[in-house]
């Protein structure tokens, strides 16, 4: 016998003995694989797939049980480094939203399947009936067999990166053999007849019959193929609001690791902002997506390497507030020198609440106070968690 203990950070239950077990909850008994006690947060899936598909960890668990789970992820974080502060209740996703999705694809005797990787395997399961995708990509499936079909070598595996767009789908086939000039033109009608917005292969664009646009509060922008995009519009959203919150009435903003515009583009139509990037074609996206928008403030997006480079505190003397929203890894040595400025405010993104508890307390040892973490959960049924968080200098309060 075994009684599940917790969940660990994959959401696996961990025993009083042996090794951590997926899909079990808290105070479950289990015997020999069996469960003898189930948790009364023990729901029914609400996929079929959910059993042989790695693509969720947590549709055996209630919604209840999963907010508060992960709100507790981000609160032991933050706790482990000795802050407390309000964590306002978690703002979770709808199923069937996912707009951005790595799929696989590979051949067999009888065509070719398309889906997501079972869980810790290298089994493909197709997946025509998933509660987590947008239905305008389950609605794209043949698509991609038929572009599976033409990607795929016999035994190789093409990864497809889908996004929904204003256009209609933008994807990047990644991995796929080399095309000859005609197969570009019938993968080009092949992207047409289904009307895509573009078609790319690893980054190359192969077909394009509209903008594949995205819409940050007004202004339109055009990613780079495969380029990073918030999972949910609800989530987007979310974090957005957030974010404008925070940074308040600031009338001058620095947005570090900007990305594309998600929330340099929303923050000039009160503020001037200052946005920076590594990625070139990221910044010159989101130079463009400014330059034809209306009504809004300057935007100077400049391309540098926050990690090499973090802005220094001098060159923030006449920010008001700044925005941050760094990879998983965080922006320890950006949030050093953040601590030492002078900047009012500062309204932080994450992906990750261990790196953001790090560089949450760099922040609070330099003079700053975290008033609030707002959760946000665009990751539905995973063991992902999202936070967008106020930081003030403290004798602002």
């Amino acid at each position: 016998m075994q009684t599940i203990e917790r969940l660990n950070h994959k959401g696996e239950g961990v025993p009083d003995t042996g090794a951590p077990i997926p899909r079990m909850l808290p105070g479950e008994v289990i015997d020999d694989g069996r469960i003898v006690t189930p948790s009364t947060d023990r729901v029914a899936a609400p996929c079929r797939h959910y059993k042989s598909c790695g693509g969720c960890a947590m549709q055996h668990a209630s919604d209840a049980f999963v907010a508060a789970w992960k709100t507790d992820v981000i609160r032991t974080g933050l706790t482990a480094r000795g802050i407390e502060t309000e964590i306002r209740p978690i703002q979770t996703s709808p199923a069937r939203s996912r707009r951005r999705a790595m799929l696989h694809g590979k051949r067999t005797k009888k065509g070719a399947m398309v889906g997501f990787f079972g869980r810790g395997s290298d089994a493909l399961i197709e997946v025509p009936d998933c509660q987590l995708l947008d239905p305008a990509i389950l609605e794209a499936l043949p698509f991609f067999e038929e572009i599976t079909l033409a990607a795929a070598s016999r035994k190789a595996v093409v990864g497809i990166m889908v996004s929904v767009s204003e256009n209609g789908l933008d994807i990047d086939v990644r991995d796929g053999k080399p095309l000859s000039p005609q197969e570009q033109l019938e993968i080009a009608a092949l992207a047409e007849r289904h009307k895509l917005a573009r078609l790319s292969w690893d980054g190359e664009v192969v077909a394009m019959r509209l903008p594949p646009t995205q819409n940050f509060a007004g202004a339109k922008v055009t990613p780079p193929p495969g380029a990073f995009l918030q999972a949910t519009a609800q989530g987007e959203r979310d974090l957005s609001r957030a974010v404008a919150e925070a940074v308040g009435d600031a009338s001058q903003i620095a947005d570090l690791f900007a990305g594309c515009g998600t929330f340099s583009l929303p923050a000039a139509r009160q503020a001037e902002v200052w946005a920076l990037e590594n990625d070139e074609a990221l910044i010159r996206t989101l130079d463009d997506g400014w330059r034809k928008a209306d009504s809004l403030k300057k935007v100077t997006a400049e391309v540098r390497d926050l990690f090499r480079r973090p802005v220094l505190p001098d060159e923030l003397r006449k920010i008001d507030a700044v925005i941050i929203d760094p990879p998983r890894a965080g922006a320890e040595a950006q949030s050093v020198e953040l601590a030492a400025s002078t900047v009012p405010r500062i309204a932080a993104v994450s992906c990750n609440p261990v790196s953001f508890a790090r560089d949450a307390e760099i922040l609070i040892n330099g003079g700053y106070v975290l008033n609030w973490v707002q959760p946000v959960d665009q990751f539905r049924w995973s063991s992902h968690v999202e936070l967008a968080a106020q930081f003030t200098r403290a004798h602002m309060g």
